[in-house]
């Protein structure tokens, strides 16, 4: 259990700097991090560090397409945990 919040904490941390630097690149207006690195960044667990560093860098809120698919991702992971918790508990 320990490792997983060690993995969870980590994951967070990198996808929030990684949405902060992608901002900053976009002010210089240069080369950026790629839409689906950012995705796949949320899927594999950093979700609340990239909804965080949208809400404090202001990054991605006004793009439509990618709130969807952040806030698809997030409700995707809530319903795979509920079912989880819930398949586990059957076999506990």
């Amino acid at each position: 259990m320990k490792s997983i919040l060690i993995y969870f904490i980590i994951i967070n941390t990198f996808t929030f700097f990684c949405f902060g630097y992608d901002k900053q690149l976009a002010r210089k207006n240069k080369w950026r991090i790629p839409e689906r690195t950012l995705f796949f960044l949320v899927l594999v667990g950093g979700t609340i560090g990239g909804l965080g560093a949208m809400q404090v860098f202001r990054h991605k809120t006004n793009k439509t397409s990618f709130m969807l698919v952040v806030y698809g991702i997030l409700i995707l992971q809530l319903v795979l945990l509920y079912f989880g918790t819930d398949f586990l508990k059957r076999f506990t």
